[in-house]
């Protein structure tokens, strides 16, 4: 798991290797970033009702992620959006943490990571 995780941080490190844009134009990777943002918004939820005590761990991590990335106006907002729509979404369906909860979570550190690595295969230097 630990291996997932640091896959999902890479993708941090990365985006702050791309290379910069003239325009606030969308890149060729948004879709992906949004869909880890979503990712990183759902964890932040399940893996605090499954008492993870991470606290704001993937919060954070998503912080690190605009940061890296430095996205404005649009871009950011529809980051931000993504993480705020994986973490609503996941709200409305557990209250409480769940056999169900534990599947979705490794799922999306999966997910996540394979998002990471191509990114990194793909758009790294």
């Amino acid at each position: 798991m630990r291996k997932s995780v640091f896959a999902i941080v890479l993708v941090t490190a990365i985006c702050g290797a791309l290379p910069a844009r003239a325009q606030e134009g969308a890149a060729p990777f948004d879709a992906d970033l949004q869909r880890l943002a979503e990712i990183l918004g759902t964890l932040h939820y399940l893996r605090g009702i499954c008492g993870a005590n991470e606290g704001a761990k993937w919060r954070n991590e998503m912080q690190a992620l605009i940061d890296a990335e430095t996205p404005s106006g649009e871009r950011r907002a529809r980051m931000i959006a993504g993480f705020n729509r994986g973490y609503n979404g996941f709200q409305q369906t557990y209250r409480v943490c769940t056999p169900a909860a534990n599947v979705a979570i490794r799922r999306y550190i999966e997910e996540g990571a394979k998002i990471s690595r191509d990114l990194t295969a793909r758009y790294a230097n």
